[in-house]
């Protein structure tokens, strides 16, 4: 039995196939004949029959035909324009209604997104509160008024550097800080569950799989009050289940904070204290 060729060409195994069928050899021999010659791999015996039936209907190609549809890469100009007016149009659609809507592989449209128009999904931030106007001017007029405060004491010694743009760069007086005291208030679950993060484990792959049932934060929860300044927390109020903050508890908390100052920061009392 001949030693079968190694090194061969795609042309030149569909060249024989030719030759032989113009000769009327069967298909079937023809498979036969080339796994001889060239190897088991050089062509299958369903593709000997499919060369076979083109040579039969007038083929005298031996290269592969231009493939129809669209060409392998769809990142063009054309196409990225179209891809960032939808995205600007709608910035929670996703790669997948993209690809259906302009009709390109998904492939395509994640490579325009995340390559050629640099965008990437972000979350929203959350934010504590959502401000009024009302509530956002008196948080000018507020900071305006320490602002004021913050020039008027910075003839002491002891002194800090502010910035706070541009004309607005003074000195003020480290005191002032010490006096500041702040506070808010939160909700707090009884019972919180962890996240999926806090609760990762190392797994090993012969490990078995890891479940964890959903579980809902608790329904009972307390309203919490705290104040700090700038050496720690003063005061811990804690609401009564089932109550929450009114005028009446409001005032009963500021003074159970002002037996907390006096106890914790002997002296500051005596002092003007910016609440």
């Amino acid at each position: 039995m001949a030693t079968p060729i190694k090194e061969w060409s795609k042309l030149e195994v569909r060249a024989v196939v030719r030759f032989l069928f113009s000769k009327g050899t069967k298909p079937s021999e023809i498979h036969k004949q080339i796994a001889d010659t060239y190897g088991e791999g050089a062509m299958s015996r369903s593709r000997v029959y499919q060369w076979c039936t083109w040579f039969g209907e007038g083929r005298t190609s031996l290269g592969d035909e231009p493939k129809s549809g669209r060409p392998k890469t769809s990142t063009n100009e054309e196409n990225t324009t179209r891809v960032d007016e939808l995205v600007r149009c709608d910035r929670r659609m996703k790669i997948r209604e993209i690809a259906l809507k302009l009709e390109i592989p998904k492939s395509t449209v994640h490579e325009i997104v995340h390559d050629a128009l640099g965008f990437r999904k972000v979350s929203a931030r959350w934010v504590p509160k959502m401000l009024t106007e009302d509530h956002k001017h008196q948080r000018v007029e507020i900071s305006q008024r320490l602002l004021q405060r913050c020039q008027q004491d910075n003839g002491d010694e002891d002194t800090t550097h502010i910035d706070v743009g541009p004309g607005g760069d003074f000195q003020a007086n480290n005191n002032l800080f010490d006096n500041l005291i702040t506070g808010d208030e939160t909700w707090v679950h009884l019972n919180t569950p962890e996240t999926k993060r806090d609760s990762m484990t190392w797994k090993h792959p012969s490990s078995p799989v890891i479940k964890k049932f959903k579980v809902q934060k608790s329904a009972a929860k307390v309203m919490a009050t705290v104040f700090w300044d700038a050496k720690g927390v003063i005061l811990l109020d804690i609401l009564p289940q089932g109550q929450c903050i009114n005028a009446a508890r409001y005032c009963s908390t500021l003074d159970r904070l002002k037996e907390a100052i006096r106890r914790k920061r002997p002296g500051l009392l005596k002092r003007d204290v910016v609440l």
